[in-house]
């Protein structure tokens, strides 16, 4: 198991992103969060095993549709062995 963070940035909120980040850690089977940032990116926590987190980033390249993805940028975290995927709605506790 990894934790990776990533940011993404671009055209990447109001196209229903982290919605879409959520359908797709769901049925890759990646645990985590999801939320928008002030700066208008999202950012991603995400655990799994390598190659499936690998699968994920791609998808992050591409993200939904609408999103206009122009950077994503990947760094380690620290495992906090999450249960499910969640999607953050406010600037709550992180």
């Amino acid at each position: 198991m990894r934790h990776i963070n990533i940011k993404v940035t671009g055209k990447v909120q109001g196209v229903f992103f982290r919605a879409s980040t959520k359908a797709v850690a769901d049925q890759m089977g990646v645990k985590g969060k999801v939320k928008n940032e002030k700066d208008g990116s999202v950012l991603i926590e995400a655990e799994a095993d390598s190659q499936t987190l690998e699968m994920f980033i791609e998808w992050c390249n591409e993200g939904p549709e609408k999103a206009k993805v122009e950077k994503v940028e990947v760094s380690e975290g620290e495992l906090q062995n999450y249960n499910n995927f969640v999607v953050i709605k406010k600037n709550l506790l992180w």
